[in-house]
């Protein structure tokens, strides 16, 4: 039986602070000086609150790229053309993507989702080549009213909620986020401004590479569409609703399961990180299941960020999507799971402790 969005928000609980600070003195006994692992440390203690226990396994790992498109497309907000959406999904499918190459490098496998694309993806999903949660062909355009539904919006997040719980089902431990969908952009600086009361130029980028013009037009079309929608900021779901796209509610879905089952899940950068906001403005508790892949070039993702409270792993001056970041990250997450999971302690290894390291938890 398929999950609700009501009982997952019922559902998800902060992660262990008890295995949190187990974790902290297990790992301040390890064959180093005090601290010298840094924040792989604060990452491995993360992962043992998350998942409760001291030897976390994050080996079983996929990288869920939701695709979508925008009504919002005809205003001109981006440099590409509408197309390129079911051209990019085609060519996830034959793997010849970014997203492709970096998930091979880290071990993680693509689970590739139609969230509402225009075209007609119904073959690939028929040959099993992707998964169709399809919400609509497409969201309206903002710009002029509604992008969806408050219905369609729930059935978005209920819709990554779900392939998560099939894909713990099939034992997956390491969760990333990622989208692809032209004008995404648009919508992620919409809902970061809803949310954060921010001015919609401070947090508005260029996307795809809009040149001076197109990016005042951008920001104009945006402001409009928050006037003639007016998002209530202290309910997500109407946010989501009114500006948002099918493939970031997804993306929401997916950080609201990875929360509800207990495994962490990387957050790529602009887009996945709305969807990752819209999750944490939901439920405050499935903050503690996000790690922070990285910080997007796009101006809005560090305010994304701050909302969340979340330090990002790394700053490579990425602005793709696809869950690229994300992959790029998981390296680090099963590095600070393998340091708890397979370094010495100084009893262990026979070495002796400086008399200058003072273990207060």
């Amino acid at each position: 039986m398929a999950l609700t969005l009501d009982e997952v928000i019922r559902g998800i609980e902060p992660a262990s602070q008890e295995y949190r600070l187990k974790a902290r003195e297990y790992l301040n006994n390890l064959t180093a000086p005090l601290g010298s692992l840094g924040d792989l440390l604060v990452l491995a203690e993360q992962l043992a609150a998350i998942g409760r226990t001291l030897k976390p396994s994050v080996g079983n790992k996929v990288v869920v790229t939701m695709a979508g498109d925008h009504g919002v497309v005809a205003e001109g907000v981006s440099a590409y053309p509408q197309e390129v959406t079911p051209e990019m999904v085609a060519n996830f499918v034959a793997g010849g993507a970014a997203i492709n190459v970096l998930a091979a490098v880290v071990g993680a496998s693509v689970q590739v989702v139609d969230m509402g694309v225009v075209a007609d993806l119904s073959e690939m999903a028929a040959r099993g080549q992707i998964v169709s949660a399809r919400v609509a062909p497409g969201t309206q355009n903002m710009a002029r009213g509604p992008a969806m539904t408050r219905e369609q919006a729930v059935q978005s997040l209920e819709a990554g909620i779900n392939i998560v719980a099939g894909l713990v089902k099939d034992g997956v431990e390491l969760v990333g986020t990622g989208d692809m969908g032209i004008g995404n952009t648009t919508p992620s600086s919409a809902i970061l401004a809803a949310i954060s009361g921010l001015p919609v130029g401070k947090v508005t980028g260029r996307g795809t590479g809009l040149n001076d013009e197109a990016l005042e037009n951008k920001i104009r079309v945006i402001e409009g569409a928050l006037k003639v929608n007016r998002p209530d900021p202290t309910d997500p779901v109407d946010v989501l609703a009114k500006v948002g796209g099918f493939e970031i509610g997804g993306i929401a879905g997916v950080v609201l399961g990875a929360a509800y089952f207990k495994i962490p899940v990387v957050v790529d950068g602009f887009i996945s990180t709305a969807g990752a906001l819209l999750a944490g403005k939901l439920v405050p508790g499935a903050v503690d299941y996000m790690i922070a892949a990285h910080q997007s070039v796009e101006y809005g993702h560090i305010y994304m960020l701050n909302e969340l409270g979340l330090k990002p792993l790394l700053n490579l001056n990425l602005r793709l999507g696809e869950g690229t970041g994300g992959a790029l990250a998981m390296t680090i997450v099963e590095a600070a799971a393998q340091i708890i999971n397979r370094m010495a302690t100084f009893e262990s290894a026979g070495v002796s402790q400086s008399s200058q390291d003072l273990h207060v938890l």
